[in-house]
């Protein structure tokens, strides 16, 4: 679970973390903190991630959460390329053909979101250059200098 420890507490639920982390740092401008609708929008986005597509690539690698016998697990686990593939297909459309973000002309926290989601679509066996804008979002992302420092690290 994700979780992000505050000096008021402890978030969790990686919308909820975004939201906070986008708020507490206005300055970045890393949504659209003055435009209630498009902030939803952002919001919709995440929530999506979080409720249907990171559920679509659990059932691969947690399936015993939905099921119990040995068949069904093995049957969510074979249906996860197909599951995920649809994610994407939404995904794909919903991404703006006008800008190079996920919310169009401006990085948010949509952005480094949907890259980490889209990193587990080689193990879901889910060819990622099917999808255009979101392939092209996820190369823009990975020449961030930012998530270059991350991923070496990581790979460290």
């Amino acid at each position: 679970m994700p979780a992000l420890v505050t000096d008021r507490g402890v978030l969790t639920e990686t919308p909820a973390i975004l939201a906070f982390v986008a708020q507490s740092y206005p300055q970045a401008r890393l949504a659209p903190l003055d435009d209630p609708f498009a902030f939803a929008r952002a919001q919709a986005f995440n929530s999506y991630l979080a409720s249907t597509v990171h559920v679509a690539h659990s059932h691969g690698r947690r399936g015993y959460r939905w099921a119990d016998g040995a068949a069904a697990i093995a049957e969510m686990k074979r249906k996860v390329p197909q599951t995920m593939a649809a994610c994407f297909v939404q995904i794909e459309a919903d991404l703006p053909d006008d800008g190079p973000w996920v919310l169009g002309a401006d990085y948010s926290i949509c952005d480094p979101y949907l890259f980490t989601i889209c990193t587990w679509l080689e193990g879901d066996k889910v060819e990622m250059a099917q999808f255009p804008k979101v392939f092209r979002h996820f190369q823009r992302m990975n020449d961030r200098p930012a998530v270059r420092k991350v991923l070496a690290r990581e790979a460290a």
